[in-house]
């Protein structure tokens, strides 16, 4: 059914609402918005995405495992379902007949792992009438944060810490249509604003202090058990507000519980030396790294991770700057997977305990003989060009001559 210019809209959308046959499709309304400048209520959109189509998102996978109902709409951008990408010269690198596997969040709608939690924590915010949101955020979380309320219709507030964002990320944030304060202090300063704000404004948190967002989380590590069959021997993991491997350890003990699972993985966390409060057991009052993801020196999930590593087994140790870049480096090099810095802390952990270098609570000396080793790589590389900037180098030019450029290329 095709709309003219001058119809306002309402009655048509209560019609789509109603499931009415003769109702305009959606993307005749938007059309139809456009060109009457009219914008569609917000009311509509949870109807809307009630019925969203070819959905394979978090919840619609891991519906029964999740706290949603009926009553829930689904915000959902078709997140998880990343890849496990078996990586051949790592493995070679561990021996042992071990197998490496990396899981790959940088392929998430917005580009990290934080896509899972906030589909649970938009949908559940829309759920009770929320507004608008709010975060902190190192980055990630406003990306998702902003995209998802944008899908939802809702309004999306973001506190950054002024001049430690990472170019990529900010440019997320605005162009989801996102609110952005930048305040003269770091993450927790953010956060400490962020919970300030949501004791008195009618504005949902979706940082990781939320539960719904761990919630969300908890699923990769449903997707890594069905992958595998069962849960690695070793998970290693970056680590800044903790909340992460704190989902993964829920995820992989609810399908141990439910009989997915025959074992639980060791979690291991790495942190970055100069933002390494768990590590070194306090807090950092002025953290500094260039993995700007983990550049959080008081980690709201700092007693949830600890348990996750004390009761597997596991440890947190810390990599340098100089052995994250070299990690990434390396991983983009070798095994064609481009993360950002802060994702290749895991891989640069996984480097460093299969050298000299191990600490000595290292698990991976203990683990069995052809132990499967997953290293979770949090976020896509492009979300912080300006450090892979760094290594363009090299570049020549040349006639547009073939033989011109066989020489140069040593043909």
């Amino acid at each position: 059914m095709r709309l003219r210019p001058n119809e306002k809209m309402m009655l048509r959308i209560s019609d789509v609402a109603g499931g009415d046959a003769s109702a305009p499709s959606v993307s005749e309304m938007l059309l139809a918005a456009r060109r009457v400048r009219t914008d569609i209520p917000r009311s509509f959109f949870p109807r809307m995405i009630h019925n969203t189509l070819h959905d394979r998102g978090v919840i619609a996978r891991w519906r029964q495992f999740l706290p949603v109902s009926d009553a829930t709409p689904v915000i959902s951008l078709n997140e998880g379902s990343t890849p496990l990408i078996h990586s051949p010269r790592l493995s070679a690198i561990v021996g042992r007949g071990a197998e490496v596997f990396v899981k790959y969040e940088g392929l998430n709608p917005t580009g990290s792992f934080k896509d899972r939690g906030m589909t649970m924590a938009i949908s559940k915010a829309v759920e009770s009438g929320a507004k608008a949101v709010i975060c902190a955020s190192t980055g990630n979380t406003s990306a998702a944060a902003a995209a998802y309320a944008a899908r939802a219709g809702i309004a999306s507030i973001v506190l950054l810490p002024a001049g430690k964002i990472a170019l990529g990320k900010l440019a997320q944030a605005f162009m989801y249509g996102a609110k952005v304060v930048a305040i003269e202090g770091n993450f927790d300063d953010a956060l400490r604003l962020v919970r300030e704000i949501g004791e008195t404004e009618p504005i949902a948190i979706v940082n990781s202090i939320n539960p719904f967002r761990l919630e969300g989380q908890k699923t990769a590590a449903f997707e890594i058990i069905e992958t595998l069959g069962d849960a690695p021997d070793l998970h290693m993991i970056p680590v800044g507000n903790a909340g992460n491997i704190s989902a993964y350890w829920m995820g992989y003990r609810e399908f141990h519980a439910n009989g997915r699972a025959k074992k639980l993985p060791v979690m291991t966390g790495f942190q970055a030396a100069g933002s390494a409060p768990i590590f070194h057991n306090k807090v950092i009052e002025n953290p500094e790294t260039v993995a700007t993801a983990i550049r959080i020196g008081n980690p709201a999930s700092w007693d949830l991770a600890t348990a996750a590593m004390r009761d597997s087994g596991g440890a947190v140790d810390i990599v340098t700057d100089a052995e994250i870049l070299e990690a990434q480096f390396w991983l983009a090099k070798n095994e064609g997977i481009f993360v950002e810095p802060a994702s290749a802390a895991s891989i640069a952990g996984l480097l460093k305990c299969a050298g000299k270098a191990r600490c000595a609570a290292c698990p991976l000396p203990k683990i069995p003989e052809g132990a499967k080793i997953v290293c979770t790589v949090t976020g896509h590389g492009l979300k912080d060009p300006e450090v892979a900037k760094d290594r363009i180098s090299g570049i020549v030019t040349a006639r547009a001559d073939k033989g011109a450029i066989m020489n140069l290329i040593g043909g």
